[in-house]
């Protein structure tokens, strides 16, 4: 009969097990990593910021004048902005200034922490105030959103993207290595263009070293088309049924186009260089 196996004593059989136990251990705590990138440090940062920028926004609901906010909240859908528009349509017009602090802040604030729902706030705008004010609100308000976005992730993006879209990312670093001598028309067509999604955009610009001052101009340039035909949708919200109607293959060709147009001049160059 076979001697049963010594796991107590000094023998082979402990040894295995404190293998076994620290293998595990050391799998746990690579699950952990690659579940939290983010470190202490980088979550005490983010809270910061965060616990600032809600203060400030706090603050500033605080000192505007009484209003029924239960029938306050992001709208999710087109029929919810429709009954925010109902609603705010009286007090944005006796509180004009009021509000549109209150707007620009809150814009911006779900810009910084990239809180979904910015569309519906360009169609609010559209709606409440026109054409005209509403494109420079939603223009002015993305840029100063993707620019706090890019400042929050030059702080602590770096793990969170690397971990998010690895992939991705290291495409992006190969192109804008590429288009060096014409990054900034590069960062206009995607900018312009439907390409790369703009919070992608916003939270990789500052790992590849894009510089701010390019990255602001093409936010700035580049997001007044799409700006432009979300704010005019806005004055016929009781004509749109979804938001996937903004962007239909007749705007997209138009985007695409717009963009073409940005990155011409470097393509141009290539072509009399490979002459």
């Amino acid at each position: 009969m076979a001697a049963p196996r010594n796991l107590t004593g000094d023998g082979g059989g402990k040894l295995v097990v404190k293998d076994e136990e620290s293998a595990a251990a050391s799998s746990s705590k690579r699950t952990k990593s690659e579940r939290f990138p983010l470190s202490r440090w980088d979550f005490v940062v983010f809270f910061t910021v965060f616990l600032v920028f809600t203060t400030g926004l706090l603050c500033i609901y605080l000192t505007m004048p009484a209003a029924e906010y239960g029938k306050l909240k992001l709208p999710r859908t087109i029929s919810d902005l429709r009954l925010l528009k109902d609603n705010l349509g009286s007090y944005a017009s006796e509180y004009p200034a009021r509000f549109i602090l209150g707007y620009c802040s809150t814009y911006i604030f779900m810009q910084t922490f990239m809180i979904p729902g910015t569309i519906f706030m360009s169609l609010l705008a559209g709606a409440l105030f026109g054409v005209v004010r509403g494109f420079v609100l939603v223009v002015l308000n993305a840029t100063a959103g993707a620019c706090s976005c890019f400042f929050l992730s030059k702080l602590v993006g770096r793990p969170l993207v690397c971990w998010l879209w690895p992939e991705k990312l290291r495409f992006f670093q190969a192109e804008i290595g590429k288009r060096r001598d014409k990054l900034l028309n590069y960062m206009l067509f995607l900018r312009i263009t439907p390409t790369l999604p703009n919070l992608f955009i916003n939270l990789s610009s500052p790992i590849v070293d894009i510089p701010f001052h390019v990255f602001f101009l093409a936010t700035l340039v580049g997001l007044m088309p799409a700006s432009y035909i979300t704010v005019r949708a806005g004055l016929a919200l009781g004509d749109l049924k979804s938001v996937k109607d903004l962007y239909d293959f007749k705007t997209l060709s138009v985007l695409f186009l717009i963009g073409s147009i940005s990155i011409f001049p470097a393509l141009l160059k290539r072509k009399r260089v490979y002459e």
